[in-house]
């Protein structure tokens, strides 16, 4: 199977869908009530900073706040109702792709967002990279069968898709968007509705034969299969809201996801550690200077940035006999990624952490991490990307990366366009 390949007439089927959105005179602001993705919001600070930043944020539906997961899920379903009734959120009239872009400085990001088919895994249309781990599918899982809803779109790259090109620049061309935004982190966000049936035609006949990298959204993407599974052929279970990204137009970031340890001091950390990487505590100075010496040791293999005590500490030339028990049944290309260096030793081996949201947080803005760290009295452990030629050889290969080993972007912005299933 070639990556970004062409597959026929059996590649990738994007529909229409009527969308949910927020309707602009019932908010504050639409910056005020998107939200990052559920995955990226640091808990609890930034989950309470957007939920004072409007009283219908979108974090209350996508990370609900309650004593337990089932009375999370409740809760979600009842405010997704109520703002529904209230107006606060209304479908639109009739079915539609949706174009969006985004402007991070001068990193420009078009693509289209849609109803995606599911297809079985073997078929090789849509590509995962990671690992998934359960807790969270069965936590969106039960999140989406209670709101019935697709919240957030997952990030798919695909290549060279001319038709749909067009369509994107001609409909930004002649029409006025739906929405346009600046988010707190700068971000410009614009939507435009697509509606046209020879624009929508064209659109699914380009995609038909191309299949699909999964960018972001690993463990909703095996929600929506889980789901599918569940349900029986032919409702709107067999679908799911996805962004679709020509990454030959449009390249996507990639860049690391942090671990935070809470539990784990700094000091602890560092005692443990000596017998297996050499150790060195870096000269004081910035954050971004302390990255770039991460980077410098990581072209001569793995290593690590500890931080959490107000300082920091370079890992790097592990001890080729400690790598060498790193999971010995993985092809080397995989069991030389830092993710499963950091699993396979630090982690499972020198500081025995178990793989559960109260041992291990990830993160995956930098300075958060350092500063989650600080106040949790934890160490943080930080990682240099993965560059992105390892991730499509490794995909090529049908192997699957270590779970939040890469982070694609800019992710789209959650509250801008979500999916009923109830509509479909």
């Amino acid at each position: 199977m070639t990556y970004y390949g062409h597959l026929g007439a059996n590649g990738l089927r994007l529909t229409p869908f009527r969308g949910l959105r927020y309707v602009r005179e019932q908010v504050g602001s639409l910056a005020a009530v998107t939200s990052p993705p559920y995955d990226v919001v640091v808990r609890p600070d930034g989950q309470r900073h957007l939920e004072t930043a409007d009283p219908h944020n979108v974090v209350r539906l996508i990370l609900p706040d309650a004593e337990s997961p089932e009375a999370r899920h409740r809760k979600a379903a009842r405010t997704l109702a109520r703002w529904l009734d209230e107006g606060v959120l209304a479908a639109d009239p009739e079915p539609a792709l949706y174009v969006y872009e985004q402007l991070d400085g001068d990193h420009l990001q078009r693509g289209v967002i849609g109803a995606l088919e599911l297809s079985p895994p073997d078929e090789g249309i849509v590509l995962p990279h990671e690992d998934v781990m359960p807790g969270p599918i069965a936590d969106r899982a039960a999140l989406m069968r209670a709101t019935a809803a697709n919240l957030e779109p997952l990030l798919l790259a695909y290549r060279n898709g001319d038709a749909t090109a067009r369509v994107i620049e001609r409909t930004i061309a002649e029409q006025e968007p739906l929405l346009a935004t600046r988010t707190e982190d700068g971000i410009r966000h614009r939507l435009w509705s697509l509606t046209d049936p020879a624009a929508i035609v064209a659109v699914a006949a380009d995609l038909a034969t191309r299949q699909a990298l999964i960018a972001d959204g690993h463990h909703r993407w095996a929600t929506y299969q889980r789901l599918q599974a569940a349900h029986e052929p032919g409702t709107a279970w067999d679908y799911g809201l996805v962004l679709l990204v020509d990454t030959a137009r449009y390249p996507l970031r990639v860049r690391a996801i942090h671990r935070v340890l809470p539990l784990l001091s700094p000091a602890t950390a560092l005692d443990a550690v000596r017998d297996a990487f050499r150790v060195r505590q870096l000269p004081p100075g910035s954050l971004e200077e302390a990255l770039d010496a991460l980077a410098t040791a990581s072209v001569d293999g793995n290593a690590f940035l500890l931080a959490g005590d107000g300082g920091f500490h370079l890992l790097d030339r592990p001890d080729p006999a400690r790598l060498a028990t790193v999971a010995a049944d993985r092809p080397d290309a995989w069991r030389r990624l830092d993710a499963a260096v950091l699993h396979g030793l630090l982690l499972d081996d020198v500081w025995q952490v178990p793989d559960d949201p109260e041992h291990i947080r990830y993160i995956h803005d930098t300075a958060a991490a350092v500063g989650l760290a600080e106040h949790l009295h934890g160490t943080a452990v930080l990682m240099h990307p993965v560059d992105e030629q390892v991730v499509l050889q490794l995909a090529r290969q049908g192997i699957t990366m270590p779970r939040k080993s890469t982070s694609f972007g800019p992710k789209p912005a959650s509250g801008l366009v979500m999916r009923s299933l109830q509509l479909d």
